[in-house]
C-alpha cells in the first residue's frame, strides 16, 4: 500500500511541475482550503491545535513538527542537488536538500558504501505546494486522523525545510515501507547516521513526542554534535530542544 502510495506521491509532484503560474496558484488555494477543511474528527468536530510559526526556519536545528509550523512563503535558498543516487532518474524538487545537508548525505552515501551498505535516496525537498498535495490525498484516503499518523499537513513537514531525506536500500525495495525495518540499511542507519549529522527523526517508541509513527528510513540534518548527543541518548529533537511534547 505505501509503494502504491508513494507512485501517487510522484504523479502529484508531476502534475505539479507541468502546471502553469495561474493554474498552479488556484490549485494551491484550493488544495489549502482542503487541507484545513479536512481537519475535523469523525463526529465533525474541529481538531484544535496549538501551532505557532517557527520564527528563524533557517536555522539547521530547527523545530518543524505538529506545533511549529513554516510560513507558506517559505522556501530555503540554497538548494542544491546532492551526488547521490535515488529511485527515480527525473531531476524534481525531491532530490535537492539545503546545501550544508547536501554535503552531509553525500558523505553518508560514500561511507555506507564503504562499509559494503548501499543507499538510495527516495524524497528530500518538497515545496509547500507538493506537501499541501500529498497531505490532501492522504486525507481523502484514509481520514484526517489516520493521515496525521504518518504524514505531515502543509507547513509542518520537515521535508519543507530542505534538511531532511527519506532513503531506502540499494535495491529500491521497501521506500518508506515498515519492511525497511530491520534490514541490513536500516542497522546502518541507525548506528552511524550520526556520524555524518543526521538523526533518526520519528524514532520507535516515541510517536506520543514526535507525533509520528516509527519512521527508519526518514533522516533529519542536525549537525555532527547534535545528532550525536540525540542518537547515543536514544531522544527526539522535541526533548534535546526540551519543548512539549506533541499529542497525536
Amino acid at each position: 500500500m505505501l509503494k502504491i502510495r508513494f507512485v501517487f506521491l510522484c504523479l502529484i509532484v508531476i502534475a505539479l511541475s507541468l502546471t502553469g503560474c495561474t493554474g498552479k496558484f488556484h490549485f494551491m488555494q484550493n488544495e489549502e482550503k482542503l487541507a484545513d477543511d479536512s481537519a475535523t474528527d469523525s463526529g465533525g468536530q474541529k481538531q484544535k491545535a496549538n501551532i505557532q510559526v517557527v520564527s528563524s526556519p533557517t536555522g539547521i536545528p530547527v523545530l518543524v513538527n505538529k506545533q511549529n509550523k513554516l510560513s507558506p512563503n517559505y522556501q530555503p535558498s540554497d538548494l542544491i542537488y546532492p551526488d547521490i543516487p535515488f529511485t527515480f532518474e527525473q531531476k524534481t524538487e525531491k532530490r535537492q536538500m539545503r546545501a550544508e545537508a547536501g554535503a552531509a548525505i553525500e558523505k553518508l552515501f560514500a561511507g555506507a558504501r564503504r562499509q559494503g551498505v548501499s543507499l538510495l535516496g527516495v524524497s528530500a525537498y518538497r515545496s509547500h505546494a507538493s506537501q499541501t498535495a500529498l497531505f490532501n490525498y492522504y486525507v481523502n484516503l484514509d481520514g484526517y486522523e489516520a493521515a496525521s499518523a504518518y504524514s505531515a499537513a502543509p507547513g509542518t513537514s520537515e521535508h519543507e525545510t530542505g534538511l531532511a531525506i527519506d532513503v531506502t536500500g540499494g535495491d529500491g525495495t521497501c521506500a518508506a515501507e515498515d519492511c525497511f525495518e530491520g534490514t541490513k540499511e536500516a542497522t546502518w542507519l541507525q548506528n552511524h547516521a550520526a556520524e555524518y549529522g543526521f538523526i533518526i527523526r520519528y524514532p520507535k517508541g516515541k510517536d506520543s513526542i514526535t507525533g509520528y509513527q516509527y519512521e527508519p528510513w526518514h533522516l533529519r540534518f542536525v549537525g555532527k554534535e547534535i545528532a550525536q548527543n540525540i542518537m547515543s541518548s536514544g531522544i527526539t529533537l522535541e526533548e534535546y530542544l526540551n519543548t512539549t511534547v506533541v499529542n497525536n
